[in-house]
């Protein structure tokens, strides 16, 4: 099944398993083969209690089953010696009533090729106490192809798939395994038993073998199972085997034998020697030739056979066989195979090489067979480092272009896998600049400090062999690092002056470099200068400018040009002066002086073109310029006197020195440059010139003929200005009437005729009103000191509302002011004069109320008028004005507007009219009256005009809301009988409290609309019989749910229970619950009750039933509802009752909610009702909602009210409860054991073990203890734990010891053990770890043997374990009283080459043997001599001649001849005088020889030619072969120098 599809039905099950319990589904692995297994109980007289099995095995293939008769079975894939493919076995179990059986069958067909697996049986053993056991399980182990078989009473089988052999039976379990699964990791099989132990069976590959051999006594099936399982421990029965074989002439077999072997035990060189050694018969394999065709049909070969089978198959050439095998993974592969094959084909022996892991020698063949872009890629995966230099070297010499790459590569990482330095060395070695050169580039291209000497050398190499190439590099900027002082010298020696200004710093080199501009960029130099700081700038412009000016004028043009702001313009300019350069100051000033804001620059500019002649650029800056200073420029053009006066003329015009221009050009005869000026320059300026010639007194026939030539082209007002300052007006009226009659239209034409007619009195007042043209402001000014009356005319004409006012108030003319002001209905002007801080207001009033109004007729002028008094709040005057206009009998009276305005006006400003103007007046708008009236406080008027207009809604509201009168309300509302005046007063009642009254007024209004305030007013008095009343009516008129909802809980305040359940049981609208929910709440619970019942709310039912002391009624109730809420209420009030078997009924539902069960037992809890609580949760564990709470809080009340309960809980439910809270509960109790149990199962080890020292009585069991420890996190509990095993339980701190030994600090145990004195106790823990040969441990355990006074242990302790202080132990030893102990420290002491220590304490004890052992081995010649002389002195001959025997090395023979001869013991010394002579006498021998040798050897060389016949060798790495001369290498860019210099190689010099 994948996914979500539906299950398959496969096949029937068969008749023979009806009634059987099915305790088994197998599959195949292919799942061709499907297996049912059942089990059922045999029914009869003798054998009532055997239990029989059925099994159904069905084919897949052939869709058809077979019955068989079994307990248990199982698939297997087993292949048979022999066959290519594996077979599929069924093994299957039965216990029949013969006996049990185990069958192995082969099913299906057998694969194209196999032999079929022939059939095994044999029988399962059942002991006598087990009659009436049977198979219940069964696995197979593939790992080693054995039968696992469990049976009920816990006993398993092992048997051998292939002999059906049974190999262990034992009893594993006393309960049953009632399931197992195969255990991957172990090979094995698990089960479980009923008690929940989990039970682990696997084979121990080291002892089953020497098992089988030994206890079963069948050497074949472990020869079998061995060499199918290549499995250890018949080794000797696999040696046997094949010298038996080998030695009967069974080659073949043998070869089988040695091939199938486990462990490779036979698969040695020897047993290679021994093949090779037979000899081969004629027209056969050779016996060698089988054995590697048998290991190469078996798998692969090892390492010696290997070499064995490649050496003749290369010598026969017969290459492709390598190749084969070493694809098919036949052979493994060595460092020796791959220098075989290395021989004959290197990349075979490249593929060998990586195949054994041997990066010097895959290295090496890379680089011979040229493929070095392999080389780094495999030393960094391999993890080797070889001398990457070395190799460059090598792979130079082969192919340089190769060796490039190669070095690239080396620096291709961030971290170079070589010195660089050391690469460009190897270049450099054969001159390969230009490779070197390409490798640096890509080495270097990250641009990193520490490289600067390389960045350094680089360019040097190429600026004194490739300037070109140094340049390109420069060029790009790749570079930043290196010495640049140093590389700027070598740039300007090779002819790079660019880059070595881009380098240098020190002006002095800047200066000598920068003056030559023709070897330069023009625009890189330029650019250069912006690097340059302004000091260093200015003073190499002087420089170039000193050198050559006429060369370096225009670089430093541009440069002044770019980089003026830096430069400041004026120390520029100062330069250029310096040198007099007006033609370079002319350019550079021209080119900044139009972005320039500089005064100073523009005015340069001028003088500089000034004196280059460049009039026309004069003029242009004159005109267009805004920056210059122009009484300077005036000035210096005065002074130049140039030819031309264009540029002072357009100087003088443009900063308005007109009146100077004049002066000038009429006192210097130049009067023809006033006339171009007016005509051509600037006609609109005529107006100052005629004043200048006024001024110089120029003729009148001139001026007028000039004002004539220009026509209309300047301003008119500006001549008339001009000419009226100066009292010469006169003198325009005759071009003025030209003018006019020219049809002009100007004003200022206009104006000044007009103030021509006013000064001359010809009619003005006529022209003033007929002519159109002429400027009312201007004219009214100039009229109003000489005729007022004529200034009012101006400005009437032109509307000049202020000036107009202004003349009339200051000449007292109000009534041409009110007239004017009414005809004009300005409200602004209106707003001005009638402002308060007008002295004239009055008089002006009264001009208007008298005069103006009288006169108009235009009801407009009268609205604006009124406007205007009312936006000026004038309220006296204006009720003045509208009386006058309203009640006189005016054409004005019946206007609604001035009576509404009347009235109102009167309410503000006069409140005794208002009532009279009511009366009087009947065209105004009464409401709007009416409602600013009471807005005014003026109800009693407001009621007046109401009811005068027969507005009684609005009159009695007046009579409520302001004049608060209810009683003439109520008389009012009887008078009108209004049933909208009825409910104004009801809602007025209402608002004060008088409820019944207000329910009979709206009763009588039969208006239900304001019900809800009525509800409210009425619940909050309690008047609930009026209410009653009020609601029917209501309900009459609207159905509202509201109303209805009230009317319920009328019925209810006033328990008239029947009525109420008769209007719930009708239909209606009412919101049940909500009236019950408010009848719970005001606990009327018996109306409550009927409400809830009625809606089925059985939650609030069960809470009312409470409350009325119904509980069974409230229980069931809950039960309806199902809420937690509900249970939890009902539950809390049947515990407050004391109801306990109802509160468990109800708690049971509470507490599967894990968030309602903390406060569940707090309520049980704070009334004390502990057992009820318990019990409660008791039987809350068999719920199938059962939660971890539950467990948990169970455990908590164990632990505080019964504790002898709690360990039985945990035990059965400890995965089920929260143990850290269970923890607290524990700890707080003091139930020790309990809290370790917790501890253990919660992992938090170390608190266990804490647990178990602190309260060892309690919680301290040895097995926990032991098992517990090794698992704890803190090392430092292993050593509180020794301290309590100390102090508690002594005799078994060995065992702890072991326990605690691989994780232990030795060290530090020994240490507190020596602290505590009690190291004789723990001799066996320090024999069990002295293995660690940890210094403390054989320290301790040495002190131990040697005050149990044990020489032989201590000898074997120091033989095996050499970690301690060696010559402390010696010198210890050495003062022992017992001589054996002495010995040892002899014998340390020699072990620590302090041999003349060791020889005197040998001699001390008289120790003659292990004396001469130790001189002997000391080789020290003058130890060996002082024993010699020792043993003479005590005339121990015996030992003399023996010492002489072996010390024979060290011994000097004339020494020995001396003392021999002196003590006279010639006889001692002969032996060994008659071996010195025999062996100086061999060596005189093989010198004569060697000597004989050599004289021949050199007779021949003495007769060859001093000519060689040979040909000589060609020298073909050319001249770089010779030191010190290096070889020429020419690339793009590169040329051979000649001469020297200091620092270059010989015969070369940079350009």
């Amino acid at each position: 099944m994948e996914g979500d599809s539906q299950p398959q039905k496969v096949f029937e099950r068969h008749s023979s398993l009806a009634g059987c319990q099915i305790i088994h589904y197998r599959t195949d692995v292919k799942q061709q083969w499907l297996l049912l297994i059942g089990i059922s109980a045999q029914v009869g007289d003798t054998q009532t209690n055997r239990v029989v099995g059925a099994m159904q095995l069905y084919s897949v293939e052939r869709k058809v089953s077979q019955p068989i008769e079994g307990h248990a079975a199982a698939f297997a894939q087993f292949t048979i010696p022999g066959n290519a493919s594996p077979s599929t076995l069924f093994c299957f179990a039965v216990r029949g009533a013969q006996g049990g059986k185990l069958h192995v069958i082969e099913v299906g067909q057998p694969a194209q090729g196999n032999q079929p697996f022939p059939k095994k049986a044999a029988d399962v053993f059942f002991p006598p106490e087990a009659q009436n056991d049977f198979p219940v399980a069964m696995q197979v182990g593939q790992k080693y192809d054995v039968i696992y078989l469990i049976t009920k009473y816990g006993y398993i089988h092992l048997y051998d798939i292939e002999t059906a052999t049974c190999i262990y039976m034992n009893r594993i379990s006393g309960d049953t395994i009632f399931v197992t699964a195969p255990h991957d990791a172990s090979s094995g099989i698990i089960g479980v038993n009923r008690k929940g132990q989990v039970l682990s069976v696997s084979v121990e590959e080291d002892s089953i073998v020497q098992y089988i051999t030994t206890t079963l006594q069948n050497p074949d099936l472990a020869l079998r199972i061995a060499s199918r399982n290549n499995l250890p421990g018949a080794e000797e029965l696999f040696v046997r085997k094949f010298n038996t074989l080998f030695q009967g002439g069974q080659y073949s077999e043998a070869a089988k034998v040695a091939a199938g072997a486990p462990k490779g035990i036979l698969r040695t060189p020897q047993t290679i020697q021994r093949f090779q050694q037979v000899p081969a018969q004629q027209g056969q394999t050779s016996p060698l030739l089988q054995y590697f065709g048998i290991l190469l049909d078996q798998g692969q070969l090892n390492k010696y056979e290997s070499l064995e089978l490649c050496r003749p198959v290369l010598q026969q050439g017969r290459k492709q066989l390598l190749e084969k095998w070493l694809k098919e993974d036949k052979l493994e592969c060595s460092e020796e195979l791959g220098d075989l094959v290395k021989v004959v084909d290197p990349t075979l022996a490249l593929s060998v090489y990586l195949r054994a892991n041997v990066p010097s020698k895959v290295i090496q063949c890379f680089a011979e067979t040229g493929q070095t872009q392999k080389i780094v890629l495999y030393a960094k995966k391999v993890g080797y480092t070889p001398d990457y230099i070395f190799l460059l070297r090598s792979i130079m010499r082969i192919n340089p272009d190769q060796g490039t790459q190669f070095a690239q590569m080396l620096v291709k990482d961030d971290e170079p896998l070589a010195d660089i330095n050391q690469i460009v060395d190897v270049f450099m070695e054969s001159n390969m600049v230009q490779q070197c050169t390409a490798f640096l580039l890509e080495a270097l291209s990250k641009n990193r400090p520490q490289e600067g000497p390389l960045q350094t050398r680089l360019l040097e190499m190429n600026l004194m062999y490739a300037p070109q190439v140094a340049d390109a590099i420069l060029g790009n900027q790749m570079f930043t690092h290196y010495d640049r002082a140093h590389i700027a010298q070598l740039c300007e020696k090779a002819g790079l002056l660019q880059r070595a200004l881009e380098h240098y710093t020190d002006l002095y080199d800047i200066k000598r470099a920068v003056v030559h501009t023709h070897l330069l960029n023009p625009e890189w130099l330029v650019n250069y200068f912006g690097s340059l700081s302004v000091e260093d700038s200015l003073e190499c412009i002087k420089a170039m400018l000193q050198s050559n000016i006429r060369q370096n004028l225009q670089v430093c043009v541009q440069i002044a040009t770019k980089y003026h702001e830096q430069l400041t313009t004026q120390a520029l300019i100062e330069i250029f002066e310096s040198f007099k350069s007006f033609e370079g100051l002319f350019y550079f000033l021209g080119s900044i002086v139009n972005f320039s804001q500089d005064a100073e620059v523009h005015f340069k500019y001028i003088q500089a073109a000034c004196k280059t002649g460049q009039i026309k650029e004069v003029e242009r800056i004159c005109r267009e310029s805004n920056c210059y200073n122009p009484e300077r420029v005036k000035n210096f053009l005065k002074e130049a006197k140039l030819t031309d006066q264009l540029p002072l003329i357009i100087v003088c015009d443009r900063f308005d020195y007109v009146h100077d221009l004049v002066l000038y050009l009429y006192r210097n005869n130049l009067q023809k440059y006033i006339e171009i000026y007016v005509q051509k320059v600037n006609p609109s300026r005529l107006p100052v010139v005629v004043g200048g010639l006024l001024d110089v007194d120029c003729g009148e026939d001139a001026i007028k003929q000039l004002i004539l030539v220009i026509r209309g082209q300047f301003s008119t007002d500006e001549l008339v200005a001009e000419v009226e300052k100066r009292n010469r007006l006169k003198l325009l009226l005759p071009w003025l009437e030209m003018r006019i009659h020219e049809g002009s239209v100007e004003p200022a034409t206009h104006n000044a005729l007009a103030k021509i007619y006013i000064d001359s009195n010809n009619n003005p007042e006529r022209f003033l009103r007929e002519n159109q043209y002429y400027d009312s402001k201007v004219v009214g000014k100039y009229c109003e000191k000489r005729d007022p009356h004529l200034a009012c005319v101006a400005y009437e004409r032109g509307h000049c509302d202020f000036e107009l006012i202004n003349v009339c108030n200051e000449n007292s003319l109000f009534k041409s002011e009110a007239r004017y002001l009414v005809r004009r209905r300005d409200a602004e002007l209106w707003a001005h004069v009638l402002q308060e801080d007008n002295e004239y207001r009055s008089q002006l009033i009264d001009q208007v109320v008298q005069t103006a109004l009288s006169e108009t007729q235009d009801p407009e002028d009268i609205s604006v008028t009124v406007k205007a008094f009312m936006t000026a709040d004038l309220p006296n005057e204006l009720i003045e004005l509208l009386e006058k206009i309203v009640l006189d009998n005016s054409m004005f009276s019946d206007h609604r507007n001035l009576q509404n305005l009347l009235i109102l006006t009167a309410i503000k400003a006069d409140r005794t009219r208002v009532m009279e103007y009511i009366n009087r007046l009947d065209n105004y708008d009464a409401p709007d009256i009416a409602n600013i009236a009471i807005s005014s406080e003026l109800y009693e008027e407001a009621f007046a005009i109401f009811r005068k207009f027969e507005v009684n809604t609005s009159a009695i509201q007046v009579l409520i809301d302001h004049i608060n009168n209810l009683d003439r309300a109520y008389e009012f509302a009887e008078k009108c009988n209004e049933p909208a005046v009825w409910s104004q007063l009801a809602r007025a009642q209402l608002s004060n409290g008088m409820v019944k009254e207000a329910i009979d007024s709206y009763i009588k209004a039969d208006d239900p609309s304001q019900y809800m305030e009525v509800v409210n007013v009425a619940s909050k008095s309690n008047n609930w019989e009026d209410l009653v009343k009020y609601l029917q009516m209501a309900r009459k008129k609207a159905r509202e749910t509201f109303i209805e909802t009230e009317l319920v809980f009328a019925y209810a305040m006033t328990n008239r229970l029947a009525d109420l359940e008769e209007f719930i049981s009708g239909p209606n609208h009412a919101a049940i619950t909500q009236v019950a929910d408010r009848c719970f709440d005001n606990k009327m619970y018996e109306a409550a009750k009927l409400l809830y019942n009625n809606v089925s709310n059985f939650a609030r039912l069960a809470i009312t039933l409470v409350h009325l002391g119904e509980y069974q009624g409230a229980v069931d109730s809950a039960r309806k509802a199902n809420s937690t809420k509900t249970w939890k209420e009902v539950c809390f009030a049947c515990v407050d009752n004391e109801e306990f078997r109802l509160a468990q009924m109800c708690g049971l539902h509470i507490v599967v909610h894990a968030d309602e069960l903390e406060e569940l037992i707090n309520y049980y809890q704070d009334r004390g009702y502990f057992e009820e609580l318990i019990s409660l949760l008791e039987a809350a564990l068999g719920l199938e909602r059962a939660h971890m709470g539950i467990f948990t809080e169970l455990a908590i009340l164990y632990s505080k009210y019964k504790p002898g309960k709690m360990r039985e809980h945990l035990e059965l439910f400890w995965s089920r409860v929260n143990i850290p809270k269970v923890l607290r509960a524990a700890d707080q109790a003091h139930l020790w054991a309990e809290l370790v149990f917790l501890y253990d199962k919660y992992e938090e080890f170390d608190n266990a073990i804490i647990t178990m020292m602190n309260h060892p009585t309690d919680a301290w069991k040895e097995s926990h203890f032991k098992d517990v420890v090794t698992k704890v996190a803190n090392i430092e509990l292993y050593y509180k734990a020794l301290q309590f095993y100390l102090d508690y339980k002594p005799l078994l701190l060995n065992d702890l010891l072991l326990v605690l030994t691989p994780r232990m600090d030795h060290t530090r145990a020994v240490t507190f053990f020596r602290k505590v004195g009690q190291i004789p106790l723990v001799k066996p823990y320090l024999r069990a770890v002295q293995n660690n040969n940890n210094k403390a441990i054989n320290e301790a355990l040495n002190n131990l043997l040697i005050e149990e006074e044990d020489y032989q242990g201590l000898r074997a302790s120091i033989d095996a374990f050499d970690n301690f202080d060696n010559i402390a132990l010696a010198q210890r030893l050495e003062k022992h009283e017992l001589i054996e102990f002495r010995r040892i420290g002899a014998y340390l002491y020699k072990g620590n080459n302090r041999w003349k220590q060791s020889v005197d304490l040998c001699k001390k004890d008289r120790l003659f043997k292990d004396a001469m052992l130790y001189a002997s081995e000391s080789r020290n010649i003058d130890i060996a001599e002082e024993l010699i002389a020792w043993f003479l002195e005590d005339k121990n001959y015996e030992c003399f001649a023996a010492s002489l025997f072996q010390c024979y090395d060290l011994l000097r023979p004339d020494v020995i001849l001396e003392l021999s001869w002196r003590h006279n013991i010639m006889d001692f010394a002969m032996p060994y005088m008659i071996q010195v002579m025999r062996e100086y006498t061999s060596k005189v021998d093989k010198l004569e020889q060697s000597d004989a040798v050599r004289s021949e050897e050199e007779q021949k060389a003495t007769d060859k030619p001093l000519v060689f016949s040979e040909p000589q060798l060609m020298l073909t790495a050319g001249p770089s072969s010779m030191p010190g001369i290096p070889g020429q290498m020419y690339g793009p860019g590169m040329y051979p120098v000649t001469g020297s210099y200091p620092g270059a190689m010989p015969g070369y010099m940079p350009m």
